[in-house]
């Protein structure tokens, strides 16, 4: 499966001296390979996200600068049997403030080998405060985030988590190109091992061998308004390991896309759109995500059993994101022409409306 995007296999600069798009960083890569040295003020965005899934419980953390916000937060999922209405329960922590310049996130990914770690966050955080750290160890990354939970009575969670990255794992990077002065980098990284713990008060969630790991790496120059989907999965399916990487709405016309698959830590980069399916009114109905032609690389329906959604009204951020929680199943097909079945493969798809 041949795509028509350049592949890059040497390090690059995402910028030129003046800020404008270096066209040498125009494409895709196996391997983190940019170095996002952006310059000027008011449109650039910078974020590390990560989400660590388990069968029965998840933790997602996100460290974020917007230049005029910074916007920091922990959610926990549980959707274990006996946690309230729909077996399920849920928190979330975020922490906006004034944006700061520099500082904060390197050029380069949060935690990677040889990277700057991101520390953000008092220590001890008391009220909506957090703390996240992301920072490199021997053979992968460590999450680590405290916060209080929300509602009474108030508990101490914490985050401990080990990001495994093995020997020739492979992750999609790359340049999505609305024009020189507006542009994305980012690098998504599935089917990464995890494990550790998140602790709630008195009780631990385990992160095991089921554990796995995903990361959503960002720097660029936004346009004000952009509408954007997403959708990530990791796990077993099929004998293989599996990561499924998609995007869509927000790379139309650029001429590159952010769809890849993960087998068994090899990449099958899709320089194709997908078409998404879905129903607006009503997101907890099945998805469908197909790629073109008579042998699609992606055939497949996302069947949600959770719905998280987020309004944010903070001056000049307006963002409604929807994120579903649920399961792939269908077929896709990789490099070698390999069809792989998936079934109930574990992760999520986002409809995402934001201006800033």
């Amino acid at each position: 499966m041949a795509t028509h995007e350049r592949e890059i296999t040497v390090p690059v600069d995402l910028c030129r001296p003046d800020g404008r798009l270096n066209p040498s960083a125009v494409g895709w890569s196996r391997q983190p390979l940019h170095r996002a040295n952006l310059r000027g003020w008011g449109r650039t965005k910078r974020w590390e996200y990560w989400c660590v899934t388990t069968p029965t419980h998840l933790v997602a953390l996100t460290v974020s600068d917007l230049d005029f916000l910074t916007l920091d937060t922990v959610y926990v999922l549980e959707y274990g049997t006996g946690y309230g209405p729909g077996g399920r329960r849920e928190f979330e922590r975020t922490a906006l403030a004034p944006g700061r310049r520099g500082g904060r996130l390197p050029e380069t990914i949060a935690g990677a080998a040889g990277s700057p770690a991101a520390v953000v966050g008092p220590k001890r955080p008391t009220g909506g405060r957090v703390r996240i750290g992301i920072s490199a160890v021997d053979g992968g990354t460590r999450l680590r985030a405290r916060c209080l939970t929300p509602s009474a009575p108030k508990e101490t969670m914490e985050v401990d988590l080990f990001v495994a990255l093995p020997a020739g794992h492979e992750t999609l990077s790359v340049v999505v190109p609305w024009d020189e002065r507006r542009f994305q980098y980012t690098s998504k990284h599935t089917a990464r091992p995890a494990s550790g713990t998140v602790r709630i008060g008195d009780r631990v969630l385990e992160f095991g061998a089921d554990a796995w790991a995903v990361l959503d790496h960002g720097r660029g120059r936004w346009p004000r308004s952009v509408d954007w989907n997403w959708g990530a999965a990791s796990g077993r399916t099929g004998g293989h390991t599996v990561g499924l990487q998609f995007g869509g709405t927000w790379t139309r016309g650029t001429g590159a896309t952010e769809n890849a698959l993960c087998v068994d830590g090899r990449l099958t980069k899709i320089g194709e759109e997908l078409e998404w399916r879905r129903t607006p009114g009503d997101l907890m109905t099945p998805w469908t995500l197909l790629s073109p032609g008579d042998r699609p690389s992606v055939d497949l329906v996302f069947t949600p059993f959770h719905r998280r959604s987020t309004r944010t009204e903070a001056v000049l951020l307006a963002n409604r994101t929807d994120q579903c929680f649920g399961h792939y199943s269908g077929l896709v097909r990789d490099d070698e022409g390999r069809e792989i079945v998936v079934d109930r493969l574990l992760g999520w798809a986002e409809d995402v409306r934001m201006r800033w």
